[in-house]
């Protein structure tokens, strides 16, 4: 097994003092736990050892003092580093002009030079004690908007190595990264582009880089694929989850009840709201306090009969832009309660400072209302942990639709935090909502962020790294250039024998939004009547079609025609054959229901009705949406299918369920043994087509073709259906040339 390198900005450990002695306690955080619960159960069996690879806060005295007290699931590689470089590289470039240009506040960005200088300073030291350490076979994982630059400083040192980055807060759009001067514009995106996979929250954000890399880098992009200096680079939407056993089983700890019955002892019979965010200006506190403020002056009735329980944790408070959002709260807050309270009542109970994680889980299931409203946040893990906190199934989640968990939590109370009016109605709204929708929309929410939590996350990442670095390690793409067009048009007039194999959707037809309007072309039909009119051609049409749908488009030529991967197959002037089973069907019907649920969470999405498969087509849904629900389709699927009875498919925005055992490789390899020939053709554009490429793997005689630009088993690439029309046309020609 490998070695696996997590890489932050600081390592996950505080050192402190204590008498004469130095100890050591594991730092908070969303990373650091998201982290930590997946390397202590599947990252054990994945990697042989876990180093964790950030600065330390101590001195290198101090950590060797402390280093042997410590016991975790990972090592530390700790850096030591200049105080003062450090500041303008942390302080200074990362949370000074990143952060709040990331987060959509240019004008609070300060671009100094000496920022961008010490940043690149802390990445070349993070690089150089990686470099030290690292072998070929390595993984390494690296986090977040501190560290842009560093797979690329890798990647030239270490061209092999596995690199994946992940980016924890959201990419803006080309609009406000092109403020950033053009030198370290190219520094940060080229310096991303050494990695294997770069990952990101929500679909909006991968699209936004995507976008930026092609103005900017000029690299050119396909899906969710990069290509740049001669690699691919994949892209994709891995939206971070909790450890959701932890918090929803901490609910009923002992301790945690305790504090729960302290905060309900307080409240008595007022309802609590409450909120607990870093000191940060994206996180729309000041915005909060108005909504508040506005439905109390909206609702004076509950005046007396509600509170709000806010706790401010403190972060960056020697910037001065903290500094000054912490003033302003303080004096607002304090304005608040004297205006608004009395002696008897407060309407805001203020914290300024850490809550325990049992306080933590006392308020989140003691609240009436979570009140999360950030201006932009990358994801929130407070959301989550909230709703995985109610074992009861009760509370309200009154949620920014500019947090990245606005996708996931769709049933939560969704409010533009710039709104105060549309926040004191959702305020109302959620404090008068009854318990049985309550438990409803709490249930869904626990369903979903179950399902995907933090260890699925990890998991997803990885698994799309082990694929990326397999694609990468196949033949690179070679285009069908003049040269190999003329070779196999050589190789095909010289043929006595020929069997032409052609995928349809992607290959002779380019995709359509509605699977029923890619009806074949003229052109289509008649380069396919002039082929199968050649009596030395046999020509089938291997498709995961319908067979209905096959026989109405091509029926009438003298071609075969294979359907639903294999499932059904028709000779030329013979009737259809099965292959599927009555037990295929019925095991069909338990995910057709299953699909129909993500029909319903996936506006746009459609179920498709086959013989023997049933696929969820994505393609007119929103992007922002249906990617993540894809990917939770999928999960779901490959935890509950059968692989015995069933297999499952991703195709191009498509996830379709056949019988198992049942493949376009097996398809075709009946028919190579049916066919003796001398010449071979087979065009594919879809990973189902990968089936057809690996059975023709070592046939001489075999000229195969993969239609885009992504790596495959295919000898040849061709970049659209276009050209493919364009290569069967001038076969058609061929013989006449002789």
């Amino acid at each position: 097994m490998s070695r696996l390198f997590v890489v932050a900005n600081r390592l996950p450990v505080t050192i402190e003092k204590q008498g004469e002695t130095y100890t050591y306690r594991q730092s908070s955080g969303g990373l650091v736990a998201a982290i930590s619960a997946y390397l202590s159960q599947d990252g054990n069996t994945r990697f042989a050892q876990k180093i964790w690879v950030g600065v330390s806060e101590c001195s290198e005295t101090v950590w060797q003092t402390a280093a042997g007290t410590m016991s975790a699931d990972y090592d530390f590689k700790p850096l030591f580093v200049s105080p003062k470089t450090y500041d303008q590289y942390y302080n200074g470039f990362s949370n000074s002009v990143l952060w709040p240009l990331f987060h959509y506040f240019p004008s609070f960005a300060d671009y100094q030079p000496s920022f961008f200088e010490a940043y690149l300073k802390i990445n070349t030291h993070f690089a150089d004690v990686l470099l030290q350490n690292l072998n070929n076979d390595d993984t390494v994982w690296i986090h977040d908007y501190h560290l842009l630059p560093l797979a690329g400083m890798l990647r030239k040192k270490l061209p092999s190595l596995t690199i994946g980055f992940f980016l924890h807060i959201p990419f803006p759009s080309y609009e406000l990264f092109r403020v950033i001067p053009k030198q370290w514009q190219h520094e940060l995106l080229s310096g991303l582009l050494g990695a294997d996979v770069i990952g990101f929250h929500t679909e909006d954000y991968r699209q936004h880089f995507l976008s930026c890399v092609q103005k900017v880098v000029k690299a050119k992009s396909e899906n969710q694929m990069i290509i740049y200096n001669g690699r691919q680079i994949c892209t994709g939407t891995f939206p971070i989850g909790i450890d959701f056993d932890r918090f929803h089983n901490a609910a009923s700890d002992r301790n945690v009840l305790a504090k729960r019955a302290d905060y309900l002892r307080s409240k008595q019979d007022k309802k609590l709201l409450f909120s607990v965010d870093r000191l940060d200006y994206t996180k729309g506190v000041f915005n909060r306090l108005k909504g508040y403020r506005e439905f109390l002056v909206q609702n004076p009735g509950y005046r007396g009969k509600v509170v709000f329980a806010l706790v401010i944790v403190p972060s960056r408070d020697n910037i001065s832009k903290y500094a000054e959002r912490k003033k302003m709260i303080d004096e607002y807050i304090g304005n608040f309660n004297s205006r608004f309270g009395n002696i008897s009542w407060q309407p805001v109970i203020y914290q300024y400072g850490h809550l325990s994680f049992e306080e933590l889980l006392g308020l989140y299931t003691a609240c009436d209302l979570a009140l999360i409203t950030p201006l932009r946040d990358g994801m929130n893990l407070v959301a989550k942990e909230f709703v995985a906190s109610r074992r009861d199934r009760q509370g309200v989640l009154v949620l920014s639709e500019m947090a990245g968990a606005a996708n996931e939590l769709t049933e939560a109370l969704l409010i533009n935090p710039n709104d105060r009016k549309e926040i004191a109605q959702m305020i109302r709204m959620g404090l008068e909502m009854s318990p049985g929708e309550q438990e409803e929309r709490m249930t869904a929410m626990q369903q979903r962020i179950s399902s995907y939590n933090v260890i699925t996350w990890a998991k997803a990442f990885f698994s799309k790294l082990d694929q990326a670095r397999q694609q990468q390690n196949q033949t690179e793409p070679r285009l069908l250039d003049n040269f190999a067009k003329a070779k196999l048009f050589q190789h095909y007039t010289q043929a006595e024998n020929r069997l032409l194999l052609l995928d349809y959707d992607g290959t002779l037809a380019p995709f359509t939004a509605d699977p029923q309007a890619a009806s074949p072309s003229e052109t289509v039909l008649q380069v396919l009547a002039e082929l199968s009119a050649d009596s030395k051609n046999y020509l089938y049409i291997v498709s995961g079609r319908d067979s209905d749908s096959l026989e109405r488009w091509l029926g009438h030529l003298p071609v075969g025609l294979i359907a639903e991967h294999g499932v059904k197959v028709k000779h030329p002037k013979t009737a259809w054959q099965e292959r599927g089973t009555a037990a295929t069907r019925l095991a069909l019907l338990n995910v057709e229901n299953l699909m129909m649920n993500f029909v319903e969470q996936c506006p746009g999405s459609f179920i498709e009705k086959k013989d023997f498969s049933v696929a969820w087509h994505y393609r007119k849904a929103d992007l922002s949406i249906s990617e993540l629900k894809a990917r939770q389709l999928y999960q779901l699927l490959s935890s509950t299918v059968d692989p015995a009875a069933l297999s499952i498919l991703q195709g191009h925005k498509v996830i379709e369920v056949k019988g198992a055992n049942i493949n376009k490789g097996e398809a075709i390899a009946q028919l190579l043994g049916q066919y003796p020939s001398d010449f071979v053709l087979c065009i594919g554009d879809d990973q189902t087509d990968e089936d057809m490429f690996r059975k023709l793997q070592g046939n001489s005689n075999a000229f195969t073709i993969k239609v885009g630009s992504e790596s495959s088993l295919a000898s040849y690439n061709l970049l659209t259906p276009y050209l493919v029309q364009e290569l069967l046309q001038r076969m058609c020609t061929c013989d006449e040339l002789v």
